[in-house]
């Protein structure tokens, strides 16, 4: 047996229960993993409620993405299909990257679910180019404080932030945000535009939903894209056609479950991830 963290129905953070359950037995092309670090994400609030994108059956244990140890010695990352919350989990073997040195264990996981999302946000969705401005929801998040830190490497203009609280947006700023916003403020789409020195924003990371989606679409420029990676307010926006051929804009979707299995979406961008790391 060992130990692991299950929610037998869904609901709030009051489910979660530590207890005893079989240790995983790999099958053919699978991988066990003595976990030493479990990664936690907002999608495993999603997933507690059975609100995600994909559905559940209980009981189950929470967890996407592990780091720890191979039976035969090697430290890696995995993305796992559940089961991350426990100290071994099982892994498809496709799903196994190993960690290079100079990288801790805690270090390379936070840049598995989070880091390669942050990555294709630019590259693969929003095809960032050279100046353009950016704004990034939720800046001090888990995604968003990687989006912050990689926006000038690969070659954004103006960075724009926004979060919550006065210690959110010092953070943001101290990870390379020129410009920290708070997003409740009454007319966001006029903050992100005075932010950018007046002028419209080119793109939009947004995980929010609701009138934080609205405000920032109404800030984009001609032929601005704002991506859409996560609804935390559970609130879903609805976009007309007309409004986007107005000013040329362009709203994307974004879920990392659809590079799974495309080792070139995966392997790539995370040396990428993992070569900026190890240089600081």
């Amino acid at each position: 047996a060992m130990r692991a963290v299950q929610i037998d129905e869904f609901g709030g953070p009051e489910v979660l229960q530590v207890v005893d359950v079989p240790k995983p037995e790999p099958g053919d092309g699978e991988v066990l993993i003595e976990v030493s670090h479990a990664g936690m994400n907002f999608a495993d609030t999603h997933q507690r409620e059975n609100t995600y994108l994909a559905r559940y059956e209980v009981p189950m244990v929470l967890g996407g993405e592990v780091a720890g140890t191979t039976s035969d010695g090697r430290r890696v990352i995995a993305l796992v299909p559940s089961g991350g919350y426990a100290e071994y989990a099982v892994a498809h073997e496709a799903a196994v990257y190993e960690i290079p040195d100079g990288l801790s264990d805690g270090e390379a996981l936070a840049l598995l679910i989070q880091g390669l999302t942050a990555w294709h946000l630019y590259r693969t969705s929003a095809r960032l180019s050279a100046g353009e401005s950016v704004v990034v929801i939720s800046g001090a998040g888990g995604v968003g404080s990687l989006a912050v830190q990689l926006a000038k490497p690969f070659g954004a203009g103006r960075v724009i932030a926004t979060a919550s609280t006065p210690e959110k947006r010092a953070l943001a700023l101290s990870l390379g945000a020129d410009v920290a916003v708070d997003p409740a403020v009454d007319d966001l789409t006029a903050a992100l535009r005075e932010a950018n020195d007046g002028s419209q924003v080119d793109v939009v990371l947004e995980m929010a939903g609701g009138s934080v989606f609205a405000g920032a679409f109404e800030a984009l420029a001609p032929f601005g894209r704002l991506v859409a990676y996560g609804i935390a307010s559970r609130e879903q926006n609805t976009v007309e056609t007309g409004r986007l051929m107005r000013k040329s804009r362009a709203v994307v979707g974004f879920w990392l479950m659809h590079c799974l299995g495309r080792r070139d979406m995966m392997e790539e961008p995370l040396a990428d991830l993992f070569d900026r790391t190890v240089r600081g």
